[in-house]
């Protein structure tokens, strides 16, 4: 049974990050003896790709990263069950058809004004499969979230709102997933504020919920963090959607109606300007996001393809 106690949410915050740090380990270690498609002779086919230097790195910590998440979701204690199954179903559900895309995907219409028109063609890519996908897991993860009393038509629009908040979360961190560790980093900067207010006001379902998703969802990603600012790995579409999924349904449980659309016009600007503006650009021309974009990563490469020291 869930409790209201201050300190019930500290643990459940506590005792998720904890959760997800071990199931996400434990998730890689087990896919990497054994893929979750493809055997030892294949699976390269499937889970290797060339980063921005050229060099392969592995998309399995994406895969591990969504199992470890929703395996210490279903583990916290403290959460009510439509919490549970909120999380699940937007966390796991944007994984799933993330590795989906990562999988079959390919270069054909990209970004999600290219995938909406290749459909509105009557070409049907894996992204429009896994925009779609993720619209309708938002829209049911939003619908499970626990809520205080209101009129139908009230629900409905706070529904609408809170299912396109956790599906634009979910493609806006993917977006960020260009450079080593950038999507985490983003999801750390958007996230912590809903961390700290969770924790210094806890008590009650949604602070539960925001300090469970969060303490998850930060330190799931930390465990494998060494693997992407080594270049080793990259969370791929399957790590990122999850990734912002989780984060945007913590956005809802926590936030009120004004921040909630606040929150969504903020992803609903960013996704548009990605179709016109270059995110690595715009972070390596300021000198703060750049400091910030290359904390723990190897030197940048210079325009002759040698590394060269960060500033």
């Amino acid at each position: 049974m869930a409790t209201r106690s201050p300190a019930g949410t500290r643990a459940a915050a506590l005792i998720g990050a904890a959760l997800g740090a071990v199931a996400a380990r434990a998730a890689y270690a087990a896919f990497r003896r054994r893929p979750p498609l493809g055997d030892e002779k294949t699976a390269d086919e499937y889970w290797t790709r060339v980063n921005h230097r050229g060099e392969p790195v592995t998309l399995l910590e994406g895969p591990a990263f969504v199992a470890g998440t929703a395996a210490a979701v279903a583990l916290t204690p403290g959460l009510p069950l439509r919490a549970r199954a909120a999380a699940l179903l937007a966390g796991a559900g944007s994984g799933v058809l993330g590795a989906y895309d990562d999988v079959t995907g390919t270069s054909s219409s990209k970004g999600f004004k290219g995938h909406l028109a290749a459909l509105a063609r009557g070409e049907v890519t894996s992204g429009a499969v896994k925009i779609l996908g993720i619209g309708a897991a938002g829209l049911a993860g939003a619908a499970l979230t626990p809520r205080p009393p209101s009129s139908p038509a009230v629900r409905a629009v706070d529904t609408l709102v809170d299912g396109a908040l956790v599906a634009g979360a979910a493609n806006l961190a993917n977006l960020f997933d260009l450079r080593p560790g950038r999507a985490i980093k983003a999801g750390a900067l958007a996230g912590a504020p809903l961390l700290a207010a969770s924790l210094a006001r806890p008590g009650g379902p949604r602070s539960r919920q925001t300090a469970a998703l969060t303490g998850v969802t930060f330190v799931a990603a930390a465990a494998l963090l060494a693997g992407f600012l080594g270049e080793r790995a990259m969370l791929g579409d399957a790590g990122a959607n999850a990734l912002g999924a989780l984060l945007g349904l913590a956005a809802t449980a926590r936030l009120g109606r004004t921040g909630r659309l606040v929150a969504l016009g903020a992803v609903a600007a960013l996704t548009a300007a990605s179709e016109k503006v270059s995110f690595t650009k715009v972070i390596a021309g300021n000198p703060v996001l750049n400091r910030i974009d290359m904390l723990g990563r190897r030197p940048p490469l210079s325009p002759a393809g040698t590394a060269r020291p960060s500033a």
